[in-house]
Parts: C-alpha cells; structure tokens; sequence
C-alpha cells in the first residue's frame, strides 16, 4: 500500500489563488494553503539566514583563539552539553503550550546573543564558549521550527508542503553566507546583533502562524496552548521502537556525512601541493577555491532538487522510498572511491550526498515525524536532531585521530559499513512508519479556512 493513501482532512473548496498557482511549480499547494505555508518558509529562512551570520562570526574567535584542534574537540563537547540541555527543554514543554514553548527559547537565546555581543567587544576570549553555544543554537532552534511544522501540518498536508518549506531553508542557507560576507565590517558583535534582530522576528512569525492554525485545531479537539505530557524525551524514546529506529538512523546518517567530510579534507590536503603549483597559486588559495567551488555546487545542486524535483519525488513514489536516495548513492559513490581513490571522485561524492541532504534527504526525514505524538514532535525530537546528530560528530571525531593512524581507504571502507548498517536501519523504520501510517485514524470532517473561523475560536486557544 502507497504511503500516500491517507487524504487531507480539510479537502478544498474554493479556487486556487495566483500565489497558490506559483508555489505549485514547488509543491501541490491547494486553496487557501498559501499565507501560512509562506509565513513557515520565511520563518525557516531567516533561522537559517541567523545561523550562517554567527557561523561566520565564530569562525575568527575559535581559530584565532585556539586553532583547527581546538575546535574539532569543541564539536566532539557538544554532545556532552546537549544531554542537560535537551532534558531542560524536555522539562518546560511539561509546563507550557507550544507557543510559550518557542517563544521563552528563542528569546532565552536572544538574551545569550545581548550578552556575547557585549563581550564580544571586550579582550576576554569567547572562542570555545560561543563555539558551543552556535553549536546548541543551531540544532534546538531548527529542530523545534520542524517540530512546529509536523505540528501544524499534520498527514498528507506534511508531505505536500514541507518540500515548500524546505526551499526556506535551503535558501536561508545560501542567503545567510553571502549576507554575512557583506556584514563583516561589523566584526562579530555587530553580526550577533543582527542574528538577534532576526531571531526575536521569528518568534512574531511563529505567533502569527500560531494564531492563524489555533481555530482549525480547536476545531479538531486538540489544544496547542496546553502543555505537553510530563515523561522526558529519552524515556521517550526508549519506549518506542520507531523512535529508536529513527534516532539510529539520525546517529548513522550524520557519522557517515562527517565521516565523508573528513575524507575530502584529507585527500584535499593530500594533493594541495601539487594542485596550487600546477595552478600557480599558493597552498591557501587553492584549498580557499576549492571549497568555494564545493559549496557553490552543494547549494546550487540542492536548490535546484528543492525546487523542483523534491515535491514531485515524494508525490509519485512516496516518502518511504524516498528515504533510500541518499544511502544509495552514498553507497555508489564510497564504493568508487574505494577503487578510484581521486580528489575528483571524492568531490563528487560529497557533492551528490550533501545535495541530497540538504533537500530530499531533509524534507523525508522530516516528514518521519508526522506521524509521532505531539510530545513526541517537540520533545524526542529535539533528543534526536541535537544530541543524537551530535554524538555522531563526536564518533567521527574519536575515529579520525591522529593516534589510530586510519588509512584513508580504512575509513572509506568504514563507511561503506556504516552505509549498509544505515539501509538496514531504514528498512526497520519504514516497516514502522507504513505500520503506523495504516493504523492512523480517517480524516476528520472537513473544516473551513483558518481564516474563515469565529474570531473567539481563535482567542480561545492563543
């Protein structure tokens, strides 16, 4: 059975409007679907925008501050960290509805923002602290947008929409990048008093879109404005295999994509020499080059996909199947390199799988929580995108140290492994997900337009 069988609950009734038409070359976009699906893709936009203007802002106070092998232990330390931080967050959506929910984090993260920007401007060295912090920041605000999604877009609306919201974040990204290198005559302070603008405007975003959903989920008996359920993420977690699965494929996924990032540096490095002489250029220049090039294909590969492909791939052969591309042609691509070990090969590879990661990849994944419990969307995933995502970079980094003396056709093979215990993984969470999926309840009754509820509808539940 398609994993698509199950239908809207609020079928169309009137005429899509001209921006409705638009964002169709994307996504199917019915009627009235428009003003929110736009107000989530500027919301993820401008987190992602955020992110990058302080990525570029900690780079020079980590670097400077302590080199290349600082920071490699500084990312490994981020596991560790997320362990009390998530229980933390576990513990207020306990307490309050979904809106105070997003709204006390992301300012508790603005008021972080005032006082690094403060310090910034002072001798004290911020390197390894804000470097966490970035770390925390970037993986709970975004893991919580996708959260409020799942929420907001439950069924068949996920699947239809999230590939336009994806296109948020993929432009976000790119967006961010260049801002930032425009910015940076205002030094790191002046960009994370940007990001905080920024942030603290995403929180009114939340609250518009909040409002705009509560009538039609009151509607449907269920109350966002409540707290959630008071058992905490990992206990959670542990109870529920599909959970479980889909942590394990999280933890696999990112130890393979970090895993693969340290193999290009590797064989960059090995071959930078050679290739700046070739060139006639220096050993910065060259490597500086190279990853322009690398990133300007991952974002130019993935847009494109996001675009255009992502919505018309889950509508014809479901999110299930979907799921198998990455693996597939990380699969392809480490077993060539495992017999073509070239700079050229290992290029591609990472080009194709992080395109893939950053669109299909991300939207699939994501849609994996449509069918988890409200807690479970705010709660376990927060445990699964933030310390489960970073144990994985702490893995890799404990493999790739200098004291093991791995061979680079040693840690290809690594991943190799790593890729089929991945697809393993997958086949378990897919039998759970099509389990669920077919045991969902028939939609509900239809309903009119957020826009078209009694206003007290709307108050009752803010």
């Amino acid at each position: 059975m398609s994993d698509a069988r199950h239908h809207d609950p609020v079928p169309s009734r009137r005429h899509r409007g001209p921006v409705e038409t638009v964002l169709s070359a994307v996504a199917e976009v019915r009627a009235g679907e428009a003003p929110t699906a736009l107000l989530l893709t500027l919301n993820v936009f401008l987190l992602l925008a955020a992110y990058y203007l302080l990525k570029v802002a900690r780079e020079p106070l980590i670097l400077l501050g302590g080199g290349a092998e600082l920071k490699q232990f500084a990312a490994a330390g981020q596991s560790v960290l997320l362990i009390g931080v998530t229980l933390v967050y576990s513990w207020l959506a306990s307490r309050v509805g979904r809106m105070k929910l997003i709204a006390y984090m992301s300012f508790f993260f603005v008021s972080n923002l005032v006082v690094f920007a403060i310090l910034a401007r002072t001798k004290l060295s911020l390197g390894v602290p804000f470097y966490l912090w970035v770390g925390i920041f970037n993986r709970m605000v975004i893991a919580q947008f996708w959260a409020f999604g799942a929420d907001i877009y439950a069924g068949e609306r996920g699947k239809r929409l999230f590939p336009v919201l994806g296109v948020g974040s993929s432009a976000g990204a790119a967006a961010g990048a260049t801002i930032a290198d425009k910015l940076l005559f205002l030094g790191p302070s002046g960009l994370m008093w940007v990001a905080a603008f920024v942030l603290a405007g995403c929180v009114g975003i939340s609250y518009i879109v909040h409002r705009r959903e509560s009538a039609s989920t009151a509607a449907k008996h269920e109350k966002p404005a409540e707290a959630f359920g008071h058992e905490n993420a990992f206990s959670m977690m542990l109870k529920d295999k599909y959970l479980i699965y889909v942590g394990l494929m999280l933890l696999v996924l990112n130890l393979v994509n970090s895993m693969g990032e340290f193999i290009l540096d590797r064989t960059m490095l090995s071959s930078a020499d050679a290739s700046a002489a070739a060139e006639g250029i220096s050993k910065t220049e060259f490597i500086g080059h190279f990853k322009a090039r690398y990133f300007e294909w991952i974002n130019i590969l993935g847009m494109g996909m996001q675009l255009f492909l992502v919505s018309r791939i889950i509508k014809y052969i479901g999110v299930r199947k979907a799921l198998f591309a990455m693996p597939l042609a990380a699969l392809g691509g480490y077993g060539t390199l495992l017999v073509l070990p070239t700079l050229s090969v290992v290029f591609f590879q990472k080009v194709v799988e992080n395109s893939l990661d950053y669109s299909l990849a991300n939207t699939t994944t994501q849609s994996l929580w449509l069918v988890t419990t409200r807690e479970a969307k705010y709660k376990v995933k927060q445990l699964a995108d933030t310390f489960i995502v970073r144990a994985g970079d702490a893995i890799t980094a404990v493999l790739v140290m200098k004291r093991w003396g791995l061979s680079t056709t040693l840690l290809v093979t690594i991943n190799l492994v790593g890729v089929a215990a991945w697809l393993g993984i997958l086949a378990l969470v897919v039998r759970e997900h099509k389990r669920r999926e077919d045991a969902a309840p028939p939609p509900a009754p239809p309903t009119a337009p957020a826009s078209e509820e009694p206003k007290g509808a709307v108050e009752a539940t803010a």
